[in-house]
């Protein structure tokens, strides 16, 4: 199974856009999008391409494809206009034999880790910073921000599979690639 991910989107038709063309390209079998899909939230500035409307019939043209987790932007009013379910705080994907556990990162993260058995995968956005490293026996992941990207960081996305955890660019330049 090819299981891309990302978050953060924030209402940006113009990002929302290329990280579907993206998806496309690498020919994944899921998107795992990780919250705040289209509310920019108090703290942030509005994203190029700030356009909900258009953001939201982007992501129900691929509501199919999606799996999503609700992030901390993420409301019942968005609910209400997206086709595809958006408010579970956390997700299990079963890929390859691994467990990955998905959230947005403001309630379970890497600073509060639910219990999971070694080997698991923890995916989360909410920093807007890509990062991948290892609590004990568990790996941590988080793609970025596809439209607010923070700490220097480029808009990117992640690519699960097999044993191998890929970090990219929207424009599908590989940055980091890591065996699990």
């Amino acid at each position: 199974m090819k299981l891309m991910i990302a978050s953060d989107i924030h209402g940006s038709a113009l990002y929302c856009a290329e990280l579907l063309e993206a998806y496309r390209r690498e020919g994944a079998n899921k998107l795992l999008l990780l919250g705040d899909l289209l509310y920019h939230g108090a703290r942030n500035d509005l994203p190029d391409g700030y356009d909900t409307k258009k953001t939201t019939a982007l992501l129900n043209e691929m509501k199919e494809h999606l799996l999503c987790v609700r992030g901390n932007c993420d409301s019942e009013v968005d609910q209400m206009v997206l086709e595809f379910p958006i408010l579970g705080q956390y997700a299990v994907v079963f890929a390859d034999g691994r467990t990955v556990f998905a959230v947005h990162g403001h309630e379970w993260g890497p600073d509060r880790l639910p219990a999971l058995v070694a080997g698991s995968l923890l995916v989360s956005g909410h920093t807007h910073v890509p990062t991948f490293c290892k609590a004990g026996e568990v790996f941590l992941a988080n793609p970025g921000s596809v439209s607010i990207p923070k700490g220097d960081s480029a808009r990117g996305y992640l690519l699960l599979e097999n044993d191998t955890i890929i970090w990219k660019t929207l424009a599908g330049e590989e940055v980091r690639r890591e065996h699990l």
